[in-house]
């Protein structure tokens, strides 16, 4: 039985989310606050989680903080503004995709398809890997633990930044444009823009920039995309 969780303070949201959702075959988990949300979370397990951001007791962010200190699963918010800073700060807290009210409820089906398909292959192409680690110079990429080192240093990133990192520094030079990154990080079908690598790269560089790597670094090639370059 897959449940999909829907937490939102507007029960007229959560009764066409919910219609919808049966029909694309969940069993439909309803939470009016974050604090609810959290409990159903934790009673359910579901399989993707809709989560709005403005509800009482707890907002979405720190809900989805919350889930995604203890699981992967997929998790959408949803906002009222469309403002870029909350998309991106949705997506660094480890969001996997964001919807602006007004939506259309095939709309966020649809993305609801899209994140599991993504998850899907993620997790194909980490039984692959398994066993993979990376090293470069003072670089360590732990794929299957998902760490990232640098020298003796635990960075705390989000796993998308450790995939970014793996991507780029798995391929030493070799230039990706935005589209490459947008498609080979969140998926062919993820409904962002290039701003959106823009932004994930500039504050996985302060992350990094926090150690000392002089022996490497992520170049942006301006008008095309990024490269990880190792110094000469």
């Amino acid at each position: 039985m897959s449940y999909i969780l829907i937490a939102d303070d507007n029960p007229d949201i959560t009764d066409v989310l919910s219609n919808y959702a049966k029909k694309e075959g969940f069993v439909p988990v309803v939470a009016a606050d974050g604090e609810e949300a959290e409990e159903l979370f934790e009673k359910y397990q579901p399989v993707v989680v809709l989560l709005d951001v403005m509800m009482p007791k707890e907002d979405g962010y720190e809900v989805c903080r919350r889930i995604r200190a203890k699981s992967d699963v997929p998790v959408i918010l949803i906002t009222a503004r469309g403002e870029d800073f909350e998309k991106i700060m949705g997506l660094d807290i480890g969001a996997d995709d964001y919807i602006v009210k007004p939506f259309s409820p095939s709309e966020v089906m649809a993305r609801v398809r899209a994140v599991m398909r993504r998850m899907a292959k993620s997790a194909e192409n980490q039984e692959k890997e398994s066993g993979n680690v990376l090293k470069v110079a003072n670089l360590t990429i732990n794929l299957d633990e998902y760490t990232l080192y640098i020298s003796d240093v635990k960075m705390s990133l989000t796993k998308k930044e450790i995939e970014t990192m793996w991507t780029l520094a798995g391929n030493p030079n070799k230039v990706f444009t935005r589209d490459n990154l947008l498609d080979s990080l969140w998926g062919f079908d993820y409904f962002g823009d290039s701003r959106t690598v823009d932004s994930h790269i500039k504050r996985l560089r302060a992350k990094l920039d926090k150690v000392e790597h002089p022996q490497w670094s992520i170049k942006t090639i301006w008008g095309v995309g990024y490269k990880f370059e190792i110094a000469d």
